[in-house]
């Protein structure tokens, strides 16, 4: 399957919760949990291989997800292969027997919307409030302008990527993205 998103910096969830409503949205997902592993080799190869193996743990279900490279343009896209799991830890304990050890964690409250032809997302998360759009390119442009913002405010960096950033710009130690820690 092929992923198609974008994310949108909003200054609360409040805010991002009145933009998605105004713009018709209709709520999908209450609001929940979501814990990240991000599995790689000690020597990061499938991070120098721009490709991300997640273990996600949310609402009581466990899902494996594979990430190839995303492809260059204006939106991040990628192909993606998903599968729900039956015991996370078993699945993280024969990962680590094969060399591939949790190397980046992150936590983030996600609330889901639905639009035509697009899943709309607000993520509250230790470095700020996001809103993901993931769908059609024509959704995720339609739905864009419907929040009142434009492609010039499309931020397509992963999580990882806007942690390392905010940590350097606050001077923060810490290698994780959780709530309670830096």
């Amino acid at each position: 399957m092929v992923e198609r998103e974008v994310k949108l910096r909003f200054v609360s969830p409040d805010a991002a919760r009145a933009a998605i409503l105004a713009a018709g949205a209709i709520p999908l997902r209450a609001r929940r949990l979501q814990v990240d592993v991000i599995l790689d080799t000690n020597d990061e190869t499938l991070r120098r291989r721009h490709c991300v193996l997640r273990i996600r743990a949310e609402a009581g279900t466990t899902l494996l997800t594979f990430k190839g490279p995303v492809r260059a343009g204006s939106m991040k896209i990628r192909d993606e292969h998903e599968t729900v799991v039956d015991d996370g830890e078993v699945l993280r304990h024969v990962f680590s027997e094969v060399g591939l050890l949790a190397r980046f964690r992150s936590e983030k409250y996600r609330e889901e919307f639905t639009a035509e032809g697009v899943v709309i997302a607000i993520d509250e998360t230790p470095v700020g409030t996001f809103v993901e759009i993931e769908g059609s390119e024509e959704g995720i442009l339609t739905t864009t302008k419907a929040l009142g913002c434009t492609p010039k405010d499309f931020v397509l960096d992963s999580y990882r990527q806007l942690f390392v950033q905010h940590r350097g710009r606050f001077g923060l130690t810490g290698s994780d993205m959780v709530f309670g820690g830096a």
